[in-house]
């Protein structure tokens, strides 16, 4: 008797999804599909859509049409919040940290969706708080270590140099234990050396949290480097897609970057 063949759930399929503003398409019927511990990337020329994508993925925007499917569950059209606590984390393309909290704080401000104590606990200071203050900051310290913050457990955000406060934005998405990240051009605004040594850290990601990651770039030098697949968009649609290899050879991805 035959065995039916079993089919993994991707960790992201998303079906014709599509945004318009004033009448424009911003995206137009976008498909994709990530399996489980997958490199991806997402480039295109700058106003491509690749930024809509991810806020439509996070629920900053509401698609008119088409679905998102995480790890099978349908997330289509749900708060940011609850996108978050389904499994979805992000940074953004101009860094987001809260600058006037320490480095520490910062990732403990992402750590309260799983370690938790009521209001009065807090004020009274419970023995509850005291415990749960103590697992986030262990916790929340492991995950510095990664990427070589620990040591400035004390500094204010804002007094890292550039390129820490990138990977310190990583360290907090991180510490909502995703599914998946979604990292919006990591790479902007730093040099070479900062460039590559981030790289690295992104391939540790994914292999020591066994993360799926999806990669908005448009250095076409980093996505060869790092991405197994990848996407790319153009005036809101799809221009090719697949294999890395191929899709950095297709004319078309060319002529779109040369066009920009």
């Amino acid at each position: 008797m035959a065995t039916s063949e079993v089919k993994n759930t991707p960790m992201l399929e998303v079906k014709n999804l599509s945004i318009s503003f004033g009448g424009l398409k911003a995206v137009d019927s976008f498909n994709v599909v990530i399996e489980k511990g997958q490199l991806y990337g997402l480039i295109g020329p700058n106003g491509a859509g690749k930024t809509t994508v991810f806020n439509l993925l996070t629920g900053v925007y509401k698609p008119n049409t088409g679905t998102i499917l995480l790890d099978g569950e349908n997330i289509t059209g749900r708060k940011t919040i609850e996108i978050n606590q389904d499994g979805i984390a992000r940074t953004f393309q101009n860094i987001r940290l809260f600058k006037e909290l320490s480095v520490l704080d910062n990732v403990k401000t992402a750590l309260h969706n799983h370690h938790r104590y009521s209001t009065l606990e807090g004020i009274l200071r419970l023995p509850k708080f005291y415990k749960v203050e103590k697992e986030m900051d262990a916790r929340a310290l492991e995950l510095l270590k990664v990427f070589d913050l620990d040591q400035q457990w004390n500094y204010k955000a804002s007094n890292l140099p550039y390129g820490k406060q990138r990977k310190l934005e990583i360290a907090r998405a991180l510490a909502t234990d995703p599914k998946l990240l979604l990292l919006d051009e990591p790479a902007a605004g730093m040099n070479p050396n900062e460039t590559a040594e981030l790289m690295e850290t992104i391939r540790f990601v994914r292999d020591e949290f066994d993360m799926t990651i999806l990669l908005i770039e448009h250095d076409m030098k980093l996505v060869s480097g790092i991405c197994e697949k990848l996407t790319v968009l153009n005036f809101g649609q799809v221009l090719t897609q697949g294999d890395t290899s191929d899709v950095l050879n297709d004319k078309r991805v060319i002529t779109a970057y040369l066009g920009e």
